[in-house]
């Protein structure tokens, strides 16, 4: 079994409340060191490509550059998405660390949360960060999210002002309405940066209603492992509704070879959903 990524959580808080996130319902938790080590030795042998989060923001860590000297000294690349929020907590040295082969940075968050910071101060320290990659000619990407193009929350007035302050930051012109109107799924600004486009999803709860059966690529491209040591299927279950195993009294091979894993699987490649959260879960209509 081998994954496209897996999802490993740093820790599950994002230091933020956004309108389109759900309510944490599991306690604050960051994975040490130890532990975290001990997971990138299984998770090796399943991939190549490590991302650092589930729900929350790994930028809030203040020793992430320990995090990425783990995942370097393993061989493996690291993906970072974040809000945005916490870039000034870091060095140009941690962020261009040399396994980071993606930045992921959340531009609706802005406007999604009660903030202090004016829309100047959230974004100059994005675009520096930009300017700073080019100047040093990282070759790691910088994908700019802008995930709220659905009609029923649309968010085109901000839109309006972000794609003005991109297109004179990057010298590129974005056009909102064909970018409404055609839907691309991205756009490059400038080398290996990209702003990114999607629409607000559902996350998956019990609470849903019922979606029906059909496939997903949890457990087919990744899996993701919350910061209390949880594995589960899919980078959505961020309060481990779906707990295949602990990695704190199981190891991943074993995890990932159980009945209940296997049944999912083999239920996915079918257009079966087993499980009731995937049964509830909107996102796989995107699949299907």
């Amino acid at each position: 079994m081998k994954f496209y990524r897996i999802y490993i959580e740093l820790t599950n808080v994002c230091g933020l409340t956004c309108s389109f996130c759900p309510t944490k319902e599991l306690p604050n938790k960051e994975m040490d060191l130890v532990f975290f080590e001990s997971v990138i030795k299984q998770a090796q042998k399943f991939t190549k490509e490590i991302a650092c989060h589930v729900v929350g923001d790994p930028l809030t860590q203040s020793n992430l550059h320990e995090y990425l000297d783990i995942i370097h000294k393993y061989g493996l690349k690291a993906m970072l998405t974040t809000s945005g929020y916490f870039l000034k907590k870091h060095t140009y040295d941690t962020l261009f660390h040399p396994c980071v082969k993606q930045i992921n940075i959340s531009l609706n968050s802005f406007n999604k949360n009660d903030t202090s910071l004016t829309f100047e101060q959230y974004l100059n320290p994005i675009l520096s960060l930009c300017d700073a990659k080019l100047k040093q000619e990282k070759e790691l990407f910088i994908n700019l999210r802008v995930w709220n193009l659905d009609e029923m929350m649309s968010e085109y007035s901000f839109n309006e002002i972000l794609f003005d302050r991109l297109s004179s930051s990057f010298d590129v012109s974005l056009s909102l309405d064909t970018i409404y109107t055609d839907r691309p799924k991205s756009i490059r600004l400038a080398s290996k940066i990209l702003v990114h486009f999607d629409s607000y999803f559902e996350w998956p709860s019990l609470n849903n209603k019922s979606y029906g059966h059909g496939t997903c690529q949890g457990l087919q491209s990744h899996v993701a492992i919350l910061a209390s040591g949880k594995v589960v299927p899919c980078c959505l279950d961020c309060d481990g509704v779906i707990e295949l195993g602990d990695l704190h009294e199981m190891r991943l091979d074993d995890i990932l070879n159980t009945t209940r894993t296997l049944n999912m699987l083999e239920g996915f490649k079918e257009g079966k959903a087993v499980e009731e959260l995937c049964q509830k879960c909107s996102y796989k209509e995107r699949f299907n």
